[in-house]
Order: C-alpha cells, then sequence, then structure tokens
C-alpha cells in the first residue's frame, strides 16, 4: 500500500521518506483536546459500538504514543522514532550516547513530550543500555530539530536492567514533574530495597533533580514495591494509576500514594501484610498483562498484551471490562476527540525477529 503523498511543510515539520511504512488517513484530523465523550459511558458501550480502521501498518514493535497538535509519535523499540502528520511520516534513530541494548523487551521504551516541544524539540526518553556487563535503563533528555533526534542529557542513569523486565513508561504528571516506571529485574530485594531503583515508580524534575516534596529524602522513589509497571495515567483529581504484569496472572492496577509500598514480591493479589498497599484491581487467575493506560474523561482504559484488546475500569465493581477485541497484543491506547488510537506489538519479548504492528483508530458509531 504506497504511502500517500506529502504536502510541504515548514520548519521543524520537514519530510523524512519512511519506506517499509504504509499509511491509511482518509482525511483524519487529529486536532482537539483528549477525548470529548459523547453521552454513554465508554463502560456502557458494548463491541459493536465501534469501528475500526488502519491509520499505519508495517510497524516494528512500537512502545509508545504521544500526541503533539496533529502529529502522532511512535517509539519502536529498536531504537527509532516514526512522526505521522496528515499522511507524511518521518522515521529516525535516536542518536544516544551509549548503543541500545535491544535484546527481548529491552530497547528504546517511554517517550514524553515537554510542554514547549512544538517550539523547543525537547521531549524525555526511556531506554535500555549495556553498563558494563551488566544491563541497565536510562531516563534522558532528547531534541528533535525537524530531522534528527538526539540525547542531550542523561537524567536518570543505571537503572538495573533485565531481558523482560524494564518498566519503560514515563509520563509528565500534572505538578510538571517526571514519573518513571522500571522493573522487577527478576531480583526478589530488589523492589523492597529503597536505595535500588529496580521496581519502582520514579518522581523527577524536568530537569533530572529530586522534587523537595518526594516521599524519601534525597531519592528518586515515589513509590515501591512494583513488579513490571508499565502504565501511568492520571484521572481529573490527580489521582495516579499504575498497571504492572504479575508473576502468574495477577495482574494489577494500583492507586498510588507516595511514599506507599505495594508489595511485591512479599503480596499479591488478595494477600495482605501490615504496611503493604493491595491492587485497586488484580486479574486473579487470568492473566493481562497490561501495559499503557490512559484516561478518556473519567474512564481508565487499559490496554493489554496476553488480553489482545482494550479494556476499560469499572471502579464501583473494581473490575476490567472489555472494550474491543482486536486480536493482536495491544501495546498502548491515545485517545483522541472521540476516537481512541491503539499500537499493537504482536511479537512475544521471548520471540525472535521483526514485530509486525499497526496504529489502529477506534471510532465510536453513532
Amino acid at each position: 500500500m504506497p504511502i500517500l503523498p506529502e504536502k510541504r511543510r515548514t520548519g521543524m515539520r520537514k519530510r523524512l521518506f519512511c519506506t517499509a511504512l504504509s499509511i491509511l488517513v482518509g482525511g483524519y484530523c487529529l486536532s482537539g483536546t483528549s477525548m470529548a465523550q459523547d453521552s454513554t459511558p465508554i463502560l456502557d458501550r458494548g463491541e459493536g459500538a465501534w469501528s475500526s480502521s488502519v491509520l499505519a501498518d508495517g510497524l516494528d514493535y512500537p512502545w509508545d504514543i504521544v500526541r503533539d497538535g496533529e502529529r502522532v509519535i511512535l517509539t519502536e523499540k529498536a531504537g527509532t522514532l516514526v512522526i505521522i502528520e496528515g499522511g507524511n511520516v518521518q522515521r529516525s534513530t535516536l542518536q544516544t550516547s551509549d548503543p541500545l541494548r535491544t535484546e527481548g523487551g529491552a530497547g528504546l521504551l517511554g517517550i514524553a513530550l515537554a510542554p514547549d516541544f512544538a517550539d523547543s524539540g525537547r521531549a524525555f526518553v526511556y531506554y535500555s543500555y549495556s553498563s558494563g556487563s551488566e544491563p541497565a535503563n536510562r531516563v534522558v533528555a532528547a531534541r528533535f530539530d525537524g530531522n534528527t533526534w538526539r540525547e542531550t542529557a542523561v537524567l536518570v542513569d543505571a537503572i538495573p536492567g533485565h531481558r523482560l523486565y524494564n518498566g519503560g513508561r514515563i509520563a509528565i504528571g500534572p505538578d510538571d514533574h517526571l514519573y518513571v516506571t522500571t522493573g522487577w529485574t527478576e531480583n526478589y530485594e530488589r523492589p523492597q530495597d529503597l536505595q535500588s531503583l529496580a521496581g519502582k515508580v520514579l518522581r523527577l524534575t524536568l530537569a533530572g533533580g529530586v522534587p523537595e516534596d518526594n516521599p524519601f529524602q534525597g531519592s528518586f522513589v515515589y513509590s515501591y514495591g512494583h513488579r513490571n509497571p508499565q502504565g501511568l495515567a492520571w484521572n481529573g483529581e490527580g489521582e495516579l494509576f499504575v498497571a504492572e504484569h504479575g508473576q502468574a496472572a495477577l495482574d494489577e492496577i494500583n492507586l498510588i500514594a507516595p511514599g506507599a509500598n505495594y508489595g511485591w514480591p512479599i503480596i499479591s493479589g488478595d494477600e495482605t501484610q501490615e504496611g503493604m498497599q493491595p491492587p485497586f484491581v488484580h486479574s486473579g487467575g487470568d492473566t493481562w498483562a497490561p501495559s499503557g493506560i490512559a484516561f478518556a474523561g473519567n474512564e481508565l482504559l487499559v490496554t493489554a498484551l496476553q488480553g489482545r484488546g482494550l479494556y476499560v475500569l469499572d471502579r464501583q465493581d473494581r473490575t476490567l471490562q472489555p472494550v474491543v477485541s482486536l486480536g493482536e497484543r495491544v501495546r498502548h491506547v491515545l485517545p483522541v476527540d472521540d476516537d481512541l488510537l491503539l499500537i499493537t506489538t504482536n511479537r512475544s519479548p521471548r520471540g525472535q525477529g521483526p514485530s509486525k504492528d499497526r496504529l489502529v483508530r477506534l471510532s465510536a458509531q453513532n
């Protein structure tokens, strides 16, 4: 399927032809604020309430999706960033201070755009690398000049890494601080060790400093006792929710309080222990493998890799209810006006070779 003809762009929006990626747009516009829902809550709609269309295929293991005006920006774990705008496609490799480590689920993972990204090109990125002989991850500042993405500063370094468990989601919160999820690295001590950055939610300033009001003085740690958290989202009241993978089923959605201990690996599921927070919702004997999450209005949407679809949180019953099943591993969701943009990651991190993935739009049926 050919790429649609490119239009002239100025300034930072210079074009770079991208092979192996085909785009279907059909007049679709990304302008507007994050999801203006109609009168029917997502929770009350059935699967038949949505139509789907493919906006992009030929993607290879996309991991994060963000938006700047009418531009959608995707990370691919091999180290590339893809910009899609009105049928134009720009794909380039992030220039980093150390080579990326890309085995398994490691690589170029989360991205967050600075509030002034449209003018400055500033962004924040989470990627995997090797520190000597040890796997590691870091959070860096980066800049896009219209053609090239380049790392400009390391904000958090030497986050313990793993072939599978790296966390990797980053987002700017309503307090204008950067939040970061990190994986437990299959080490049973690190999630409970406040001196380790593994198995945590971290909070830092956009300059890479420790906020004065962090719960542990001088530490990036905001919450701990996490296994492999990959979702971050805030509702309109400022509540922070985190989605994370369980050991064998028992996936979790957690409501985060600063300084709280979420129990891994000591408790999970319905287990309790003094001083540890139980999950807000867990999957019991089922496996969701939740990844990216986002609020559409006041409803929390949860993507599921093993669950192969999109879910919505029923907060009253504390359950996840299906929105739509794609039959594909869904990595993240981005609400845009009344539509939902989904990216897939169809290759398991335990597999080999390329991953045949798509950017899909879900549109609510009238």
